[in-house]
């Protein structure tokens, strides 16, 4: 521990990753972290009283989560950080429930684009949440976390497909459901009723619906002859909303501040509360309803006062565009990193080294929402935080990922950077990443978070 960089949040960042196996548990952390630190839970569903020089945050579908700060002052403009909570991964299907050979197996369906192989011989919990009927009717949403080796997905032995290294396809459909246990009459609901008993002393309830997933109980290690790397499930993408957490609640609160973690990006984030969902613009409308320019106009007589209302409802929306055009928004989703075995997959001027700093993503294409205007900022943040920056384009031969910056920006129109820390394995059971690199955009984005000027 001796040699790496900030070793107590290396410590947090491992106890966060290893309490958050899934986007529900993760939003669930973030905002008691948030609670700890002041920040006052918001409910969408009730009117809001922002106040000048507070801090708030809000959660919607329980995996999705936007942090904020207001300054004392006149609010100009928002730093915003972006990342997002849910990671690739073995979710189960409804009917989950099947026999093969005297073993309970559960059906399951890939969510986001899981690197398969590394599936295979692990141990396996499962968490998620569940919807359960009590007996007096009413229903209750419950997060179950079953962190111990439950189930794995045993291998073929290569005497039975020689072929195994050359190349072979996996079918998720018939080759990748966990096996859990020796039955042929076991079922899932009764699994579901005697953990729910266990972790919430929960008796006389029915199971009427879930989203529950499988992950490697693995735990989060520092990994290396001097620990310079950090090994876990879910690096992508809980460690930028562990690493914008740090820096927001590690700012000193003079500039108006937006953390927003949203769902559904492995998957498109094509939901309620994906980037491409009205969640963050939902969230700014408020903002900028209560504390935001206004137009006062006065008037007099019934037709005055619908003359006024009409002209505050499009000076609030002038105002609206003023503010996200006068905020900057930094996407943060980790980079590719150069791989020592794979030298031949990277561009050979934009291969970034691990714990060689924060990664500037660019692509031509807008697969990322990187600009000239943007990256010279964020390369302007690192300078005043005396931390390295490195940049990332993948080769003209290859395709290209995306991540919730360039849809941010189509639905808001703000001015997006897309960055990250540079990683292996990514969407791998485990991945891994550099330990000071942790440190690293940290300190930038608190840099970037306490700047007086965006500009």
């Amino acid at each position: 521990m001796s040699e790496t960089f900030n070793a107590e949040r290396l410590t947090r960042l491992c106890d966060f990753l290893r309490q958050s196996p899934t986007p529900w548990h993760a939003a669930g952390n973030m905002a008691a972290r948030l609670e700890q630190a002041g920040f006052q839970r918001l409910e969408e569903k009730a009117n809001w009283q922002l106040t000048p020089g507070k801090r708030y945050y809000v959660t919607r579908n329980d995996s999705a989560i936007i942090a904020f700060q207001l300054p004392e002052s006149e609010l100009t403009g928002l730093r915003m950080i972006g990342a997002h909570t849910d990671s690739p991964g073995l979710h189960l299907k409804p009917n989950a429930t099947q026999c093969s050979a005297g073993w309970l197996q559960l059906g399951v369906q890939v969510y986001g684009g899981v690197l398969l192989a590394p599936w295979f011989d692990r141990d396996l919990g499962l968490a998620g949440r569940v919807h359960v009927r009590h007996a007096d009717g009413h229903l209750e949403s419950i997060l179950l976390n079953v962190d111990r080796p439950i189930a794995t997905v045993p291998s073929l032995a290569i005497h039975l497909d020689r072929d195994v290294n050359s190349g072979r396809p996996i079918n998720p459909q018939t080759q990748m459901a966990p096996v859990l246990m020796q039955s042929d009459t076991a079922t899932l609901p009764e699994l579901l009723a005697q953990w729910l008993k266990e972790q919430h002393g929960l008796n006389g309830i029915e199971v009427v619906d879930f989203e529950l997933g499988f992950y490697d109980v693995q735990p989060p290690s520092l990994v290396g002859v001097k620990q310079e790397l950090v090994a876990s499930a879910r690096l992508d993408n809980l460690l930028s909303c562990f690493i914008g957490l740090e820096a927001l609640l590690a700012c000193d609160g003079s500039q108006g501040a937006l953390l927003v973690a949203n769902d559904h990006e492995e998957v498109g984030s094509a939901s309620a509360c994906g980037a491409q969902g009205p969640f963050l613009a939902d969230v700014l409308k408020r903002i900028n309803a209560q504390v935001g320019g206004k137009v006062g106009i006065q008037g007099d007589g019934r037709k005055g006062e619908k003359r006024d209302k009409k002209r505050d409802e499009k000076g609030s929306e002038e105002t609206l565009i003023q503010l996200i055009q006068s905020s900057l928004m930094i996407s943060c989703d980790n980079a590719h990193a150069l791989h020592p075995n794979f030298r031949d997959k990277h561009d050979e001027c934009h291969g970034p080294a691990i714990n060689g700093g924060p990664v500037i993503k660019v692509n031509a294409s807008q697969r990322y929402a990187t600009n000239s205007v943007t990256g010279a900022l964020f390369r302007d943040v690192c300078r005043e935080a005396d931390v390295p920056v490195q940049s990332f384009v993948t080769r003209a031969d290859m395709g290209c990922g995306s991540t919730i910056g360039p849809i941010t920006a189509t639905e808001l129109g703000v001015p997006t950077i897309d960055v990250g820390v540079p990683q292996w394995a990514m969407h791998s059971i485990r991945e891994t990443a550099g330990s000071k690199d942790v440190e690293y955009l940290t300190r930038a984005l608190v840099s970037f978070l306490n700047r007086a000027s965006l500009s």
